[in-house]
């Protein structure tokens, strides 16, 4: 399955990286991080906050964008209202990079969510140096008590944690965690079939002082509707932006049907 495929090249990934950059280098670089920029008071509003993701290329929608300035896309995300920027960061199988995310961030003053597989606490501290304000963190490839350890030490790296859900037994590990912000998926990452109605039916199980993002398969204003319905706080847009003749009414017209 493509989830154990990326999974495991990204262990290997890690693992060389590591041998390369120690991590108490990184530990050091991380305690003079600049301030960050909250996620939760970002989507903390009476509409619903589209994050606008900078996504080269996917395993199954292939190449979106060639020789792509991360700088001025999130730039035009900003200027078109997405309350933040969602930046993938797997080279293999999505074409990102950390500098990516650096350039991004430099480049506007909305939180930025580094869009990875993390599969250990070194790249929580690659997050923090590069200058991430939130990570992802994927509950289906995280065991409950290192999704517990990871979410506490996002926290101490001051940065946030998006906790990626897709079943009901996800839900209740990321609750029973210490989630502030779940987003639900609603791809399978291993079947990668997309359906809006797992946010439908799994946002129902998450208490309202939990902010909820809907990730995957929003495409149009009418999507976005669905999932105010739904009772979501936050969208993630990805592919949808990434292939729109003009990404910034594209944008627009998402945040519109969400307020």
């Amino acid at each position: 399955m493509i989830l154990d495929e990326i999974v495991a090249q990204k262990h290997r990934d890690v693992t060389i990286r590591a041998t390369q950059t120690p991590q108490s280098v990184l530990e050091a670089k991380a305690t003079n991080r600049s301030v960050t920029r909250s996620l939760w008071h970002a989507l903390d509003l009476d509409g619903v906050g589209i994050i606008a993701e900078i996504k080269r290329r996917s395993p199954t929608g292939g190449t979106f964008a060639h020789n792509i300035d991360p700088a001025q896309w999130a730039i035009d995300y900003a200027t078109a209202g997405a309350s933040a920027v969602s930046i993938l960061t797997d080279e293999p199988y999505f074409g990102g990079t950390h500098d990516d995310l650096k350039k991004a961030r430099a480049a506007m003053g909305i939180p930025t969510i580094q869009k990875d597989f993390v599969v250990t606490d070194y790249q929580l501290y690659e997050a923090a140096v590069v200058g991430a304000d939130a990570v992802l963190l994927i509950a289906g490839i995280t065991p409950g008590h290192e999704l517990r350890h990871r979410i506490d030490l996002t926290h101490s790296l001051q940065m946030e944690a998006l906790v990626e859900v897709h079943t009901d037994e996800e839900v209740d590990q990321a609750l029973v965690a210490g989630a502030k912000i779940i987003g639900i998926n609603n791809r399978n990452l291993r079947a990668f079939t997309t359906d809006l109605a797992v946010t439908e039916e799994l946002c129902k199980l998450v208490p309202d002082e939990i902010l909820v993002v809907s990730e995957s398969g929003v495409h149009s204003p009418h999507d976005v509707q669905r999932m105010v319905n739904a009772g979501v706080d936050g969208i993630l847009v990805g592919e949808s932006i990434m292939t729109a003749t003009d990404p910034i009414a594209q944008i627009k017209s998402l945040i519109a049907a969400g307020e």
